[in-house]
């Protein structure tokens, strides 16, 4: 969950200005936390409030990113998502936005097995992002999550997410000089997951997802949860990437690793 939260952070100053390579500096004194990260850890909240409890966990949902959501009115809110934040009867709204896979990682390191995994990423999906394209960009991030922290190879996810969820037939190479700012899951998720497949390490995995341009920080939040399942997080990142977030925040995250620490 982490890992979602470390690739907002440093994507945070390359979304209006894309950077088309792998060399830059990693985590710098211009990166901030967004909307990303505020509604990952509300997702974390949720499945630590409800459980696996597949009845509570949407009402669960809404309240938890109501909740921690409505005290960030400037973090990077699309407006139909910023309305539905702040109404007092939120209702899913057909949405197929790149929003619904940023921030279901925890989901896939919380669920004890591949069906779990899409259960749970469903039930928080829905209650904004119930557009059947919306729930499969989650869905496939939550499954990629799970099946790299549960020891299956990079060559085994990937030909998973090629069986069941998008075509992995292109290399970022092909695609990074005419690849744009998209933010819907059909055309962020399999490039997120792409970066994922195409890495050498956590890091790797990270410059990857931003090379590529686009919406650099949701690409690079979708790949770094799938990251840390994989590969860890080096502890410097980690404690560095910390530092970026308030205490409401950095309090959530601490106690989410206190519970599901493996």
């Amino acid at each position: 969950m982490l890992g979602a939260i470390i690739g907002d952070i440093v994507g945070s100053r390359f979304e209006w200005n894309n950077i088309k390579t792998k060399d830059f500096e990693f985590l710098t004194d211009e990166c901030f936390f967004t909307d990303d990260s505020v509604m990952t850890i509300s997702v974390a909240d949720a499945l630590m409030k409800a459980g696996n409890d597949l009845d509570a966990l949407p009402e669960q949902a809404i309240k938890s990113m109501q909740t921690i959501g409505r005290p960030y009115p400037d973090c990077g809110y699309g407006g139909n998502f910023y309305y539905w934040i702040y109404t007092d009867n939120p209702q899913p709204y057909n949405s197929f936005g790149n929003g619904s896979a940023m921030r279901v990682s925890a989901c896939g390191f919380v669920a004890k097995s591949l069906e779990e995994a899409k259960a749970l990423s469903e039930a928080v999906t829905r209650v904004s992002h119930n557009h059947p394209e919306g729930i499969k960009g989650a869905e496939a991030t939550a499954v990629a999550v799970y099946l790299a922290r549960t020891g299956k190879s990079i060559e085994e996810i990937e030909k998973h997410i090629n069986d069941n969820y998008y075509p992995m037939n292109f290399t970022l190479d092909g695609i990074r000089d005419s690849y744009e700012f998209n933010e819907i899951c059909r055309d962020t998720v399999p490039q997120a997951l792409k970066a994922f497949f195409e890495s050498s390490s956590f890091e790797d995995a990270i410059r990857n997802a931003i090379s590529i341009g686009g919406d650099s920080d949701t690409l690079a939040a979708i790949t770094g949860g799938i990251a840390e399942a994989y590969y860890g997080i080096p502890d410097s990142i980690k404690e560095r990437a910390m530092s970026y977030l308030d205490e409401p925040l950095r309090e959530i995250v601490e106690r989410f690793y206190e519970k599901y620490a493996e």
